[in-house]
């Protein structure tokens, strides 16, 4: 009946099919596929499993040797630099510098100047600076430089006192009285005889602090007026390639010369009033290999500068002796370096994740290692009334007091912690010593006064800067009146730690780059330097400096 229902054309198609496969079975194609099939399947499963053993490597091949760092093979730096395709393919047609040292230390760990300068164009093309350094060096120490030492002098930093005053000690609190009246640069003294009367009345931790802020209502007498500050074309100053991470001002009132390190590891000086017209002022070295952490120059010493670096080492330059010298290295990074006004013989620095080593120049040894924050430490500063009084500021979140009389223990406690809700880039003591500042990237700069330092204030200040820009640091000026710090329009902004606020901003059109690290002179008052991401040079001076000269 199925048949019967079936079209004319489904029937003819079920015959063509019938046929179809009489055709195929007589050709026996269909058996000859499903050998091929299985051969293949076959072949398939052979190479599958089969295994092929590897080839054994000959003996005479050279074996993998893994990757070990210089400093863990007790051997000394590679000075031979950076290449210059590390350098930004945009910043490549702006930059003249030369990033490559072609000469390496000796088994000494020493690197000479002649080695490590980066302008190969002419022999001795450092030697201005070197004569200047030399000149400035023997007159500080009176005519004569020790060039039979080969460690730093042992000087004493006590200035001659006049009879008419005459030291009184209270034994409560070992603060120190005077029945004449106050030298200049007196203070230098007063720390030395601090340290000696507290020894010897057995003064405690806590009372420290009360001597350390006991000029408080001393009138420095240094007060520069900041309308005045001006940004002259020719103190701006391309120094060198890359971040710049420290700048400093040479230690002489005699010499006008700014002294920088940026992350490749490079040295640059910047000589404001150099003796021949021609000469731009400027000398770039590349002693290290890693970002420059610390740069210290001591005016007792002017002739030794201490650099420290990330890789973990500590260069001394010898200008004497015209080499860099590697006096300590260490299996963790250094990130600050810093010295006691009155000790040119012992460095304190900071290594790893907040440990702090205090290092005897003279035997090359460790005086005192201790663990003093959780994270790493990004500056360290001493109170210019008691030197035996130590600030630290660490990623932790905190910046903290230090008595240097009980840091025996590997574990010390701090005379004062001053809390912020992110890391703290800096903590600086104020020129009278009676405040410091904190710069933390909670957005915020602390200003702690007291006779304890009990009493914070904290003014707003954007502190972003990203990864291209160095973070700020605000650095006391002349006296305890302002703080200056960067901003992010390329301006200074000046705090007023009284009023608690942002008061004004220096701005200028020669202004091409964002500053952010400062230093104020120590002894020329309204020169402010301040150093930018791209390796420039900023110098504010005193319009009525500019007059009477």
């Amino acid at each position: 009946m199925a048949s019967e229902q079936l079209t004319e054309y489904e029937r003819k198609r079920l015959q063509n099919i019938k046929r179809n496969d009489e055709v195929l079975a007589s050709l026996k194609i269909l058996s000859k596929a499903s050998d091929l099939s299985a051969a293949v399947k076959r072949q398939k499963i052979e190479t599958k499993s089969y295994k092929i053993s590897p080839q054994k490597k000959l003996k005479s091949e050279t074996p993998v040797v893994i990757r070990r760092s210089l400093r863990t093979r007790g051997m000394p730096p590679d000075c031979n630099g950076l290449s210059d395709d590390f350098v930004d393919s945009d910043k490549k047609t702006t930059m003249s510098f030369s990033l490559q040292v072609s000469s390496s230390p000796d088994k000494n760990g020493s690197l000479s100047f002649k080695d490590a300068y980066t302008d190969r164009s002419w022999s001795d093309s450092d030697r201005p600076l070197i004569d200047a350094i030399l000149s400035v060096a023997k007159k500080h120490s009176g005519g004569s430089i020790d060039e039979k030492s080969d460690s730093i002098l042992d000087i004493e930093m006590k200035p001659p006192v006049p009879d008419s005053i005459k030291p009184e000690c209270d034994e409560n609190f070992g603060e120190i009285f005077y029945s004449g009246s106050l030298v200049k640069d007196f203070d230098r003294y007063k720390a030395c005889e601090d340290q000696d009367l507290n020894r010897k009345h057995g003064t405690c931790s806590s009372d420290v602090i009360k001597s350390v802020v006991k000029k408080e209502n001393i009138e420095l007498g240094n007060n520069v007026d900041l309308g005045s500050l001006t940004l002259k074309p020719n103190n701006i100053a391309r120094l060198m390639p890359g971040k710049i991470l420290v700048v400093k001002f040479f230690p002489s009132n005699d010499m006008r010369m700014v002294m920088a390190g940026n992350k490749y590891g490079n040295i640059g000086f910047w000589n404001l009033n150099p003796i021949q017209e021609e000469e731009d002022g400027t000398y770039l070295y590349h002693p290290h290999s890693s970002p420059i952490s610390g740069i210290v120059a001591q005016q007792s010493c002017l002739s030794k500068i201490f650099t420290s670096c990330y890789d973990g080492f500590i260069q001394l330059m010898d200008v004497e002796k015209e080499v860099f010298d590697l006096i300590h290295s260490s299996e963790y990074c250094i990130y600050s370096l810093s010295q006691q006004p009155n000790n040119a013989n012992t460095l304190y620095f900071s290594e790893g994740q907040g440990g702090l080593n205090i290092w005897d120049v003279r035997t090359k040894k460790s005086l005192t290692e201790c663990h003093l924050h959780e994270a790493r430490i990004n500056t360290i500063d001493f109170n210019s009334q008691n030197h035996s009084i130590m600030a630290t500021s660490s990623s932790d979140g905190t910046a903290c007091l230090w008595d240097l009389r009980s840091m025996n223990s590997h574990k010390p406690n701090p005379l004062k912690i001053a809390s912020h809700k992110k890391a703290v880039h800096a903590a600086y003591f104020s020129p009278s010593g009676s405040s410091l500042a904190t710069t933390s990237s909670d957005d915020t700069v602390g200003i702690w006064t007291g006779v304890n330092f009990e009493e914070g204030s904290m003014i707003h200040h954007n502190n972003q800067t990203g990864r291209w820009i160095s973070s700020f640091r605000a650095v006391w000026g002349w006296d305890d009146s302002h703080v200056f710090t960067g901003n992010m329009k390329r301006g200074v902004d000046v705090i007023s730690p009284a009023q608690r606020r942002t008061i004004m901003s220096l701005q200028s059109p020669h202004m091409s780059a964002i500053p952010c690290r400062f230093h104020a002179h120590p002894y020329e008052l309204g020169m402010l330097a301040g150093a930018t991401g791209g390796g420039q040079v900023y110098v504010w001076t005193s319009s009525q400096e500019s007059a009477e000269e």
